[in-house]
């Protein structure tokens, strides 16, 4: 049952990005305009705010789900992976690294299929510009999966609800931004909220809250370099689509990942080979969190450029109760009154902090 379960899940994330796929390839032009229709109109249903009746866009409801439960599975099978593989004393970083290459397996495979996904028409040049935000990716996903070894997964995702306040933190200091005073009164529950919730964190470890941090620091970085990326003139039509975007980013993450992975845990890659080859946990877990982790990327990608700000800011809060909750309750982890209203507390100031003008 779990298995006809898992491959379902997977199966509607692959239907959610295929769905969604020719609206992603319309992107970069003005050809075609007889397909425009198709791409506009489920967006500007999704936006209606009265009971004016509207068609439903399939595709994004697809994304949106396929979004939610690659996040959910991803983080719960990632979780899996690094207990079969020893826990703390294991292999955090091949386990990240091959993730990575499932997802880079998966992005070829896309463009190796005819009338699958166009090739982008990127030089040498505009490669070279996406590996800061490629590295910045790399860094973020690798932390992360430290800071959920070394402590409950619960306790990592509420830390990574703090980003906002990192963001702006390395926004304002580094790249010239400005935020407003309503925005920096809305990180006071947010950083409140994360401080609650560790007071009551029954695992609560040192190293896993410095990974979690580590790990929203280069979200931050990441997040700057995309802006800065993406006004680069003329690049978004040479990438073609939100898929090539995603795909060359994770490509060149997975390369930048390399020297890091033979650095740390390179010369015990033949134990985990044979830790591979006779857990069937290990292996699974592995294939599918690093399969799980592309399409959930990608769509939430999907998503962000289909949607409003505001509509994006409310389901990413969602998303992450979701999460905390559900992979909490699937790996028996504490759900104490005090985490969880810290986790509340937290999250919540992450959506107004999101909202505010």
């Amino acid at each position: 049952m779990k298995l006809t379960v898992f491959v379902a899940l997977v199966a509607l994330s692959t239907g959610a990005e295929l769905a969604s796929r020719p609206a992603l390839k319309l992107r970069g032009g003005a050809a075609a305009p007889a397909a425009a229709p198709s791409v506009v109109k489920p967006t500007g249903a999704l936006k209606l705010k009265g009971g004016q009746a509207g068609g439903v866009d399939v595709g994004l409801l697809a994304a949106f789900a396929g979004w939610y439960l690659g996040n959910y599975y991803y983080t719960l099978n990632n979780k899996l992976a690094l207990n079969a593989a020893g826990g703390a004393t294991g292999f955090p970083v091949t386990i990240g690294f091959c993730q990575l290459l499932v997802g880079s397996m998966y992005a070829l495979w896309l463009w190796i299929q005819p009338d699958c996904r166009p090739l982008p028409k990127v030089s040498v040049d505009d490669v070279m510009k996406v590996v800061p935000v490629a590295a910045c990716a790399a860094g973020a996903h690798l932390a992360s999966i430290f800071s959920m070894n070394l402590g409950a997964v619960s306790f990592s995702q509420i830390v990574k609800a703090s980003e906002p306040a990192f963001a702006a933190a390395v926004g304002t200091a580094l790249y010239s931004k400005k935020i407003s005073k309503a925005k920096w009164l809305c990180l006071i529950p947010v950083i409140g909220g994360v401080c609650l919730a560790s007071v009551k964190e029954l695992d609560f470890s040192v190293w896993a809250l410095l990974a979690a941090c580590i790990a929203n620091i280069f979200a931050a970085f990441r997040s700057n370099e995309n802006k800065k990326l993406m006004d680069t003139p003329g690049l978004a039509d040479r990438i073609g689509s939100v898929g090539n975007q995603f795909a060359i980013s994770t490509l060149v993450g997975t390369a930048v990942c390399l020297p890091f992975w033979l650095a740390t845990e390179a010369s015990k890659f033949g134990t985990f080979v044979e830790l591979f080859k006779t857990s069937g946990v290990l292996r699974s877990n592995v294939l599918t969190s690093g399969l799980y982790f592309y399409l959930y990327n990608e769509l939430s990608t999907l998503t962000i450029k289909k949607t409003s700000a505001t509509t994006q800011s409310v389901a990413n809060t969602a998303k992450r109760v979701i999460v905390i909750v559900g992979v909490a309750l699937a790996l028996g982890e504490s759900l104490e009154f005090m985490k969880m209203l810290g986790c509340g507390i937290g999250i919540g100031g992450v959506l107004l902090y999101s909202l505010a003008k």
